[in-house]
C-alpha cells in the first residue's frame, strides 16, 4: 500500500500550514525550511511553481501519491461540473478522509491505518481500502470488536467539528455520508483552479 512516509513538519513548513494536523514542531518554526527559511525577501515564484505547489499541497493534505491523484483528476475531468471542485469532492469522498472527518481518527494517516487494519465497515461490510469511494447515503461504522479501542475513544472525545454533509451517532459509533460536499463546505485551503491549470498544460 503506497503512502508518503517522509518528514511531515518540513512539508507543513513549506506550505505555511499544519496540513498534517497538530504539530508542536511546526508551531515553533512556522516558516519555510532551509537556511533562508526566515528570510522575508524570497524570490517571486513563477506561475508553474504556484500551480505545482497547489497540487503538492492537495496531495499531501489528503495523503495521495501522484499516480492516484492524476487518476482522480482524469475522473474529475470526465465528470459533469467544475473539474477542480469535482476533484476535491472525490478526495473528500475517500473512506479514510470521511473516517477522519467523523472524528474517529485524529488525522487522515491515522484514519488510513484504522481502515487498512479492518476496524471500519461500510454498509455493514468490512472495507480495508482507504481510497474506497463512498456514495451519498453510505453508512460508515466502527466494527463491533473495535468499538472499545482506546485510540478511537480518545479521538472521538477530542473531536468537536461538525460537517453538514456527515452525521455521526456516538452511541452506536456509526455515521452516514449524507451527501457530496459543496466546495464552500470543504474547509481545506487549496486553490483547485491552479491544479486544473497545471494538469491542462
Amino acid at each position: 500500500m503506497a503512502r508518503y512516509t517522509g518528514p511531515k513538519t518540513k512539508i507543513a513548513r513549506k506550505f505555511g500550514e499544519a496540513i498534517f494536523g497538530d504539530d508542536k514542531s511546526f508551531e515553533k518554526r512556522n516558516y519555510p525550511p532551509g537556511q533562508h527559511g526566515n528570510n522575508r525577501r524570497r524570490g517571486k515564484k513563477s506561475e508553474y511553481a504556484i500551480q505545482l505547489e497547489a497540487k503538492q499541497k492537495a496531495k499531501y493534505t489528503y495523503g495521495i501519491l501522484e499516480r492516484q491523484f492524476r487518476g482522480l483528476f482524469k475522473k474529475a475531468r470526465a465528470a459533469q461540473g467544475i473539474t477542480g471542485e469535482v476533484l476535491l469532492q472525490l478526495c473528500e469522498s475517500r473512506l479514510d478522509n470521511v473516517v477522519f472527518r467523523m472524528g474517529v481518527a485524529p488525522t487522515r494517516s491515522a484514519a488510513r491505518q484504522l481502515v487498512s487494519h479492518r476496524h471500519i465497515t461500510v454498509n455493514g461490510e468490512l472495507v480495508n481500502i482507504p481510497s474506497y469511494q463512498l456514495l451519498a447515503g453510505d453508512v460508515v461504522a466502527v466494527r463491533e470488536k473495535s468499538k472499545s479501542l482506546e485510540a478511537i475513544a480518545n479521538s472521538l472525545a477530542n473531536s468537536s467539528t461538525v460537517y453538514e454533509w456527515i452525521t455521526w451517532n456516538d452511541d452506536t459509533k456509526q455515521g452516514t455520508y449524507v451527501s457530496v460536499p459543496q466546495r464552500v463546505q470543504i474547509p481545506e485551503n487549496i486553490n483547485e483552479q491552479f491544479i486544473v491549470e497545471l494538469y491542462s498544460k
